[in-house]
């Protein structure tokens, strides 16, 4: 089992909290929550170790793209990049950030 941290710059303060997700079975949660910061801290536990740069690059697409100031936690049981990207995108949209 390996725990990543990671930290974004941002402006953008997510409304409020989310949880979507289940982990178990190649799957994830993600736990959302409003910060105080302007910044994005993001902490990941997952089964599997040696994949830091794999998450670096899916949470840096990600905080690229959305300027939120939130903490994110991310429970992973071996969910695929595009899962994670997913879970990612639905906890913002289940924050109410983003009205489209």
């Amino acid at each position: 089992m390996e725990t990543l941290n990671f930290s974004y710059p941002a402006t953008q303060p997510v409304s409020q909290r989310a949880y979507v997700g289940v982990v178990g079975s190649g799957d994830l949660e993600i736990l959302l929550e409003p910060s105080c910061e302007q910044r994005a801290v993001v902490n990941v536990r997952t089964r599997f170790d040696g994949y830091g740069d794999v998450w670096k690059n899916i949470l840096d697409r990600f905080f690229t793209a959305h300027d939120i100031a939130a903490t994110i936690e991310i429970n992973d049981f071996g969910a695929t990049p595009g899962m994670v990207s997913m879970r990612l995108f639905q906890a913002l949209e289940t924050s109410n950030h983003e009205k489209n």
